[in-house]
């Protein structure tokens, strides 16, 4: 197909001012400290009582989100060991949650394998060469796998209730290989946490998924299911020392042990991520799960501002359904080779891309910004694209059209109005890359 790679005129958008610290309305008629009394000057507000910014995305729909703001003294808690963060997650609401030094599993893989599981005989049993592509795993192992990993859920997976604020203290605040569970719950705020390698033990081998068959894991780090008002700032996802590109083959698959970093899924609404950091991860962000439009017409409406992606693979994010406004946000894609796409173009979906700055390596297509997984359309005004030194304007649907059939359209069909004002693309990288991420709040 001859490529005609279309630029349009950058848009600028003036800054606008910004707006009160605190939400519009706070729940149950709570006031942070910083309304309740005046401080000296130069006071840094108790982050375990800040709450998310009036308008600051569509986590300030409504009743905004506030978390544990509301919390007595007895409902504050600090946790330093995953023991720890669980009795204080099955406390009383509202709560807030201190998260200091580094929380742990304090477990490996072998203190959850039961019933004779090991991968080895996994591996053996459901070789493609001796139990075929057509059927999924069955039998005594799998039923081993199932078990183990259901053992592991158990120790790993920490459900978070309503009115709760989970905070890390400093800049070194740290989960690693913990999955927290935002489940079917309201007004949530998790900021300032290390997120690291939640990694799944058992993945199951699915031959029939796809042409060739998939490895599939089991935990994000962060999962927001069917939850509402849930606001996700100044984090850090990472692998660690256990990175998806350093995974074996197995069937001549990758062997999955990640899934998500924060997936928002199964009718959740009113989310706001921002200034978070993800990095060399495969599976970044998934909004919305399955094709199905039963629960999840009208939901899944989320927010996604000033967060830096960088040397990640896919889904940044992958959208069905939802209303997504995706803003000054930096990608940082260096490597063809360890990418597929940004911005996933799911079924019913609404993404509104601004002002956006893409920074891509070379050999990275910019028509692979954007996959079609079903979509129609997508809007996409005011981003940026550097290829070297040199920065241009990119129309990010005409570019993905001059490549791909079918074609998206340019109208998504809606103009985001929660927002607490878009900043120049020219500024994105910059202001991100040194100010997102854990340790960063201002």
């Amino acid at each position: 197909m001859k490529r005609a790679v279309a630029l349009t005129a950058l848009l600028s958008l003036a800054i606008l001012a910004a707006p009160p610290a605190s939400a519009a309305a706070l729940r149950a008629g709570a006031r942070t400290p910083e309304t309740t009394s005046p401080k000296p000057a130069g006071h840094r507000p108790d982050l375990g009582r800040r709450t998310l910014p009036a308008n600051d995305g569509w986590a300030a729909e409504g009743p905004g989100t506030t978390g544990g703001v509301a919390a007595p003294a007895s409902n504050v808690h600090t946790v330093s060991t995953r023991t720890e963060l669980a009795t204080a997650l099955a406390a009383p609401s509202p709560k807030i949650i201190y998260v200091k030094g580094t929380v742990d599993t304090d477990r490996t893989c072998a203190d959850y394998a039961t019933g004779g599981y090991t991968l080895e005989a996994y591996l053996a049993t459901y070789d493609p060469a001796v139990w075929g592509r057509e059927t999924d795993p069955s039998g005594p192992l799998e039923d081993a796998r199932v078990a183990s990993a259901a053992r592991q859920t158990a120790h790993i997976r920490l459900k978070v209730g309503s009115d709760t604020t989970i905070v890390g203290l400093g800049g070194n605040a740290r989960i690693r290989g913990v999955n927290l569970h935002v489940d079917k719950v309201d007004n949530v705020i998790i900021r300032n946490i290390l997120f690291e390698d939640t990694a799944d033990c058992f993945p199951k081998w699915t031959p029939t998924d796809g042409a060739e068959g998939n490895w599939n894991s089991l935990y994000d780090n962060i999962s927001v299911t069917g939850s509402t008002h849930v606001w996700v700032d100044h984090n850090t996802f990472t692998d660690g020392d256990n990175p998806d590109s350093e995974q074996p083959r197995y069937f001549g698959r990758p062997y999955q042990v990640h899934d998500g970093q924060l997936d928002i899924t199964h009718a959740a609404n009113f989310v706001t991520a921002s200034w978070n950091r993800f990095s060399g991860h495969d599976k970044t962000m998934l909004i919305g799960s399955t094709n199905n439009p039963a629960n999840d017409t009208g939901k899944l409406n989320v927010t996604v501002h000033h967060n830096h992606f960088d040397n990640v693979l896919q889904r940044l994010p992958r959208v069905r359904f939802g209303q997504v406004h995706v803003y000054n946000n930096y990608y940082e894609i260096p490597d063809a080779s360890a990418f597929q796409y940004a911005l996933g173009v799911g079924v019913q979906s609404q993404i509104f891309a601004e002002n956006n700055f893409f920074r891509l390596g070379r050999a990275v297509d910019p028509a692979d910004l954007l996959y079609n997984w079903g979509g129609t359309a997508l809007t996409a005004r005011g981003n940026l694209l550097r290829v070297g030194g040199r920065v241009a304007p990119v129309d990010l649907v005409a570019v993905h059209n001059a490549d791909n059939d079918p074609d998206l359209g340019a109208d998504a069909g809606w103009t985001p109005t929660l927002h607490t004002g878009i900043d120049p693309a020219q500024a994105v990288d910059r202001s991100v890359s040194r100010h997102a991420g854990v340790g960063e709040i201002r």
